[in-house]
């Protein structure tokens, strides 16, 4: 069994660009030196593509079972073996099917903890089909798989963004939004910046949910009756440094977002699209609030330029980065925060220093 962290990797849509930056990440062998990775799939899935993107020095080592695993080369747990007619470019069945065999094993394996984090390939969810339940996304999934209360974070070297409601309509936002749903968010977005980031205490900044942050109430009233009270709720805590609610047009366009840790969006676009303007093709995806590590890259599909060679790997190769320092730094939380000393009152020649 390796000793370096163990990464698994669920395919994605195998008509997409996924399977080609998964390829592109691990044709640089020196990430061995960092993990071990183990892609969920299948071998001739994998040879389809390796022949599209001519990459035929590119091997792996396959595998049924975890203890096959070899330390020192690039993984491959056959989740099927049978033909499938890969597309490139075309949204099908066939792309969500086998999307969803690699990412339910691969969660699996996650939740039992025989791998350390997961790296999750793009998917198109309206391809997915999943018996008794709506596939909403991989966040969604894999927290209804593990537990939690899941926090979506796009982080990159600039900016790190979360958000108190995710992929849901725009008429349904408000709907979803409570002072109990902002004050949880802010907490586990806190926790993830001390805890995942290593930021001792977290300077956030709350976006409002109307143009102007309401106006004062002249725009709508969501600020003075949910999100200032969750603001003023989580800043009695003393437990982060807490701003808000600010504009968001204003608040991005004047650069404020460099003034802090992370930055709390009320919904999906409104944290994205300045995310994606300052860090597309560098940033990760992150799912905190759970008790297990989940990265992904910041795009989706791109089925526009699948099959032909164009797609950048840098953020699944980030997506790979990230997961590694996460866990190196959950653990160094977990070490100085376990079992902490109370504090007692010395008195104050037991400090004195004679020379």
């Amino acid at each position: 069994m390796s000793k370096l962290p163990i990464i698994g990797i669920s395919i994605g849509d195998i008509n997409s660009i996924s399977v080609e930056v998964i390829l592109k990440t691990l044709q640089d062998n020196r990430i061995l030196n960092y993990c071990t990775p183990l892609v969920y799939g299948s071998p001739k899935t994998i040879s389809f593509w390796k022949k599209q993107l001519n990459l035929a020095e590119l091997n792996f080592h396959q595998i049924q079972t975890l203890d096959q695993l070899h330390p020192k080369k690039n993984n491959l747990k056959i989740v099927w073996d049978e033909e499938v007619d890969i597309k490139p470019g075309e949204a099908n069945e066939t792309g969500g099917k086998y999307a969803f065999k690699s990412l339910a094993v691969a969660t699996k394996d996650l939740v039992d903890g025989n791998i350390h984090a997961l790296v999750t390939g793009p998917v198109n969810k309206n391809s997915i089909v999943v018996p008794d339940r709506k596939f909403a996304g991989h966040t969604e999934y894999i927290a209804e798989e593990c537990g939690g209360s899941p926090l979506m974070i796009l982080a990159s070297q600039e900016l790190k963004v979360a958000l108190v409601t995710g992929h849901i309509p725009i008429n349904e936002i408000s709907k979803q939004l409570s002072k109990e749903a902002i004050v949880s968010k802010i907490r586990l977005f806190a926790n993830s910046l001390r805890s995942d980031f290593g930021i001792g205490k977290p300077k956030i900044a709350v976006l409002g949910l109307n143009p102007h942050a309401g106006d004062g109430g002249l725009l709508g009233k969501e600020e003075i009756e949910l999100i200032i009270p969750a603001v003023e709720t989580v800043q009695q805590e003393n437990s982060c440094i807490l701003f808000g609610p600010f504009p968001a047009d204003g608040f991005f366009g004047a650069g404020m977002h460099h003034q802090y840790d992370g930055v709390l969006a009320m919904y999906h676009d409104q944290g994205l699209i300045p995310f994606k303007a300052a860090a597309f093709m560098d940033g990760v995806n992150i799912t905190a609030g759970l008790p297990v590590v989940r990265t992904s890259p910041d795009h989706g599909t791109a089925f526009a330029i699948a099959g032909k060679n164009e797609a950048n790997p840098a953020s699944f190769r980030n997506a790979i980065y990230a997961a590694l320092d996460i866990l190196r730094k959950r653990n160094i939380h977990k070490e100085i925060t376990h079992e902490p000393l109370p504090m007692t009152p010395f008195k104050r020649e037991r400090f004195r220093i004679d020379f």
